[in-house]
């Protein structure tokens, strides 16, 4: 562990923020920084996300902070939660409460509790420790689950054994952690998600629940890992039967996206549906992604076949340009992945995929061509001349479309 306990309270005291939070706590009930900012401050590693959990009215607590923060507070009153706006200061409170399921992948029905059991209803041993950021209490480590010694083991291992029946999206949430910090399973908590792999799985959470977890797992760095424990635990299957997760085809489009400008989260998913995209779009639509990343990662996966077996042709530029130019980058990138070469991907998103024509359609119809498809027909022949490097300049780009439209 590259922080010892002891210098956690100093930590606390750096946090961005926290110098003004802190002082802004007195008088309040106890307050606590919980989940994954109190693991990342153990680590060593920067804490991004600022959760507080109080030992009472967590919305009354965010009122008053905002007050006294010179913010704002919006609050949820299902969860008793609160979000606290402030100059350079953006923080959650909750009421610390225990959690209840009515049936499998339900939202849970929550009631106000101490900090212990709040601690006890969170997803893994490592996320469900504590700081105390109240007064002399400041930096005292809570962690009733035993969450450090599993953080210095680099163990990911679930609270109990019914935990991915709660919430089956904590299967997606233990590949990204195991991922993004170099951990691993223990031997239970990996039995328990093979055992859920094969159960009902992901068939009692709804899809937006799903596709929110599934899109953060695949905007991590290490994707590809996480997808490859997704394939070897049957997940894959377990999120739709058609679905055979590549984590090499994954990891080359997340290289391509970063090479042609695409969302690599969109790229990865675009790789992870190539397999069989007429049988999963019905899925993408369930996981209530936005209308512009599925369309995106659909289109992605239906074309880039194609694309990446015309681009081993000898392509003209005006004819590399229309292959690419209505695609979007995602799909440039899984073209890279399925060894399309990458000279001529490169060529259209560096180059010619910025190309435009200085006349527009106003110029033709004030030289006496009639709105309709010649107007069409001149521009798109001055932009295939410009583009092979047979035009240049406006007055050229302008005799040419016009001998064309007539």
């Amino acid at each position: 562990m590259t922080v010892a306990i002891t210098a956690l309270r100093e930590r606390l005291r750096r946090m961005p923020g926290l110098e003004r939070l802190l002082p802004a706590l007195a008088g309040l009930p106890p307050v606590y920084l919980v989940g994954g900012a109190v693991r990342d401050l153990l680590r060593g590693a920067s804490a991004v996300d600022l959760d507080l959990a109080v030992e009472g009215d967590a919305r009354a607590a965010a009122r008053e902070l905002a007050e006294r923060l010179g913010g704002e507070a919006r609050e949820h009153e299902r969860f008793g939660t609160a979000t606290v706006r402030a100059e350079r200061l953006d923080f959650d409170l909750a009421t610390t409460r225990r959690e209840s399921y009515e049936r499998p992948g339900a939202l849970p029905t929550v009631e106000p509790a101490g900090l212990e059991a709040d601690l006890g209803r969170r997803d893994f041993t490592i996320n469900a420790m504590a700081a105390g950021l109240s007064g002399d209490d400041l930096g005292h480590l809570y962690d009733p689950c035993a969450g450090l010694p599993d953080l210095r083991a680099g163990v990911v291992r679930v609270l109990h054994p019914r935990s991915f029946e709660d919430d089956p999206t904590r299967l997606l949430r233990a590949l990204r952690y195991e991922a993004r910090l170099g951990f691993a399973m223990d031997p239970d908590t990996e039995r328990l998600a093979r055992e859920a792999a094969v159960g009902q799985g992901f068939a009692t959470v709804s899809g937006p629940r799903v596709g929110e977890e599934l899109m953060d797992l695949l905007a991590e760095e290490e994707a590809p890992a996480a997808v490859a424990r997704l394939r070897a635990l049957g997940l894959d299957r377990a999120l739709h039967p058609a679905l055979a997760a590549d984590a090499e085809l994954v990891a080359s489009a997340a290289l391509g996206a970063v090479a042609v400008g695409a969302d690599r989260a969109g790229a990865a998913l675009a790789a992870l549906v190539a397999g069989a995209p007429a049988e999963l779009a019905g899925w993408l639509d369930e996981l209530g992604l936005i209308a512009p990343v599925r369309d995106a990662a659909l289109r992605a996966a239906r074309d880039a076949p194609f694309l990446a077996r015309e681009l081993r042709r000898e392509l003209r530029p005006w004819q590399l340009h229309a292959l690419l130019r209505d695609e979007p980058p995602e799909a440039l990138a899984l073209a890279l992945a399925l060894q399309a070469p990458p000279e001529p991907v490169l060529s259209f998103a560096t180059d010619l995929r910025h190309v435009r024509l200085e006349i527009t359609g106003d110029d033709l119809i004030a030289a006496g061509i009639p709105e309709g498809p010649a107007v069409g027909r001149g521009l798109e022949e001055a932009l295939r001349r410009k583009l092979d490097g047979e035009v240049a300049g406006r007055d050229e780009e302008l005799r040419t479309a016009l001998e064309a439209a007539r």
